[in-house]
């Protein structure tokens, strides 16, 4: 049981100044668990909030939403897990009864974004129970808490590529080998496609996208990629292209290098407000269609759970190093620079 004590946890407290601060250990309502974090993992997302803060996020801020971690204390109520339990789990939880839970659309749930479990950069974090009941599973002893705070960046993927009609012959085109774009390569070869090319410049993050099962590297940015896309597809085009860059001007290129009939994956969000400029053409008379899949479903939670607990990726190659709390901006500014894919961050 937690004893009346204190943690660390870190607060960004204004875009590039993190605290690590002192609180109370927290203590779980009935429905609640407590659980002792073994490891939260650098996030695309926490990287944007460090350099430029989040609309969505009132500083100063815990943040951190990728972790695993073992249970610390239980709520009178809850009797599917027990303390000591190892377990891993995505920080949302659907309400279960809005108008989008009931179309089976739980990524829009209307209160998700507003009840996520951020605070993943600290010692100690409650779960509620809306997460505990849909998304928090037990960690496999094969998988390191690294590892499996995993779940939460590949339920975003598979839950969106399954929205795609892919076949184990199609060619596709990952943009970007970020730590999203690598994912990307990983379930795809899952899924059986073979001729997989990653658009990537930064060669450390080319070779780590090699090792992962990349078919070939395009070492160009997305605007000069359309010939090469072209030569090795017999001019046709990809039939399916994953955007993974959240940059506006490769979201219009990538309808230049899918074939007709093909499948453009808008994954990477850009910023509220940005407008882009899509060719009307190759949407309607190429038949191009567009997805911009958005988190994910419990059914997404649980496939990338059976993807994760079953061995079935390389996971080891995605994650470059490992920090302590008081050393998180240390990752970050290692991210900035571009070296590495994710960092565990280990209390």
């Amino acid at each position: 049981m937690v004893n009346n004590n204190t943690m660390q946890a870190v607060f960004l407290l204004t875009p590039g100044q993190l605290s690590c601060q002192q609180l109370p250990l927290p203590q779980p309502g009935v429905d609640e668990i407590v659980i002792k974090v073994g490891a939260a993992l650098t996030c695309g997302t926490d990287l944007k909030a460090f350099r430029r803060g989040h609309p969505k996020w009132s500083m100063p801020t815990r943040f951190g939403h990728e972790y695993a971690g073992t249970v610390a204390a239980c709520g009178i109520n809850v009797t599917t897990v027990r303390e000591g339990d190892e377990v891993m789990l995505a920080p949302t939880g659907p309400c279960g009864s809005c108008f989008y839970c009931q179309r089976q659309q739980e990524n829009l749930c209307t209160s998700l974004m507003e009840t996520m479990v951020l605070g993943g950069y600290a010692e100690y974090l409650t779960i509620p129970a809306r997460v505990l009941r849909t998304n928090l599973f037990p960690k496999p002893t094969s998988l390191s808490f690294a590892e499996a705070a995993l779940l939460e960046p590949l339920s975003c993927v598979t839950f969106g590529l399954p929205q795609t009609k892919l076949r184990p012959d199609d060619t596709a085109v990952v943009i970007g080998a970020g730590a999203i774009g690598l994912l990307h390569v990983v379930v795809l070869r899952a899924l059986g496609v073979e001729r997989v090319y990653v658009v990537a410049r930064n060669p450390q993050r080319a070779q780590t996208a090699r090792e992962l099962g990349a078919y070939e590297i395009i070492p160009s940015a997305a605007e000069e990629a359309r010939a090469t896309v072209l030569e090795v597809t017999d001019g046709r085009g990809a039939d399916v292209v994953i955007e993974c860059t959240a940059q506006p001007r490769v979201w219009e290129e990538s309808l230049f290098l899918v074939r007709p009939g093909g499948q453009v994956v808008l994954f990477g969000g850009c910023p509220a407000g940005t407008k882009v400029s899509l060719d009307a053409y190759r949407i309607h008379y190429d038949q191009v269609q567009i997805l911009s899949p958005f988190h994910f479903t419990p059914k997404a939670v649980r496939a990338s759970y059976e993807l994760l607990a079953g061995g079935k990726i390389p996971t080891k190659q995605l994650i470059s190093g490992t920090f302590p709390l008081t050393q998180l901006s240390q990752a970050f500014d290692l991210l900035q620079r571009g070296e590495g894919i994710k960092y565990a961050v280990v209390p």
